[in-house]
């Protein structure tokens, strides 16, 4: 039987995870939303990096300023910056492989759905891929938040949090 005090550490650890799951979800979207963009905002246009193959160039320009200003934001420790470097850096190169992949699952989708006849073998072999993709993405992304968060201090992680949560509040325009 559980005691009054130990369901308050329960849910004190929950939210504390739920928290540092978030936080590094923020700093990690910037690798996810560069491995993963279909099309952005620009649709059908090539334009951007969301749209075509990404050159590592400027996956890494990117990754340097998401960095800088995520340093800034918490007072990152020159440690922790050359920790989290290449966490991040190694993170984006093993998901940018599965972004081209991801891409060539979606034309392969349209070209399925422009055929004369439906093939709904190939369409149930192309979702079983899009999973087995989603499901590597994820691996690696959730293994670099928890790196991320192995390498921040609590404060910076709750401080994260914050701002992630004031950031989705503007996403969902409430």
């Amino acid at each position: 039987m559980e005691t009054q005090e130990s369901k308050p550490d329960k849910r004190r650890k929950f939210f504390k995870r739920a928290a540092i799951a978030t936080l590094i979800g923020g700093i990690a979207a910037g690798i996810g939303f560069k491995a993963f963009a279909q099309g952005g905002a620009c649709g059908w246009h090539r334009c951007g990096h969301a749209a075509g193959p990404l050159d590592p160039a400027a996956v890494d320009q990117h990754l340097d300023r998401m960095l800088k200003h995520l340093y800034v934001e918490i007072d990152a420790s020159d440690e922790q910056k050359q920790r989290l470097e290449p966490i991040v850096k190694q993170a984006a190169k093993d998901l940018l492989p599965l972004r081209e992949k991801a891409h060539a699952a979606r034309k392969q989708a349209v070209e399925l759905l422009a055929a004369d006849r439906i093939d709904r073998g190939a369409i149930e072999a192309l979702r079983a891929e899009h999973i087995q993709l989603a499901e590597q993405a994820s691996k690696r992304f959730t293994q670099a938040l928890a790196d991320v968060a192995e390498v921040l201090t609590p404060a910076q992680r709750k401080q994260i949090a914050e701002r992630m949560e004031s950031f989705g509040r503007r996403w969902r325009h409430g």
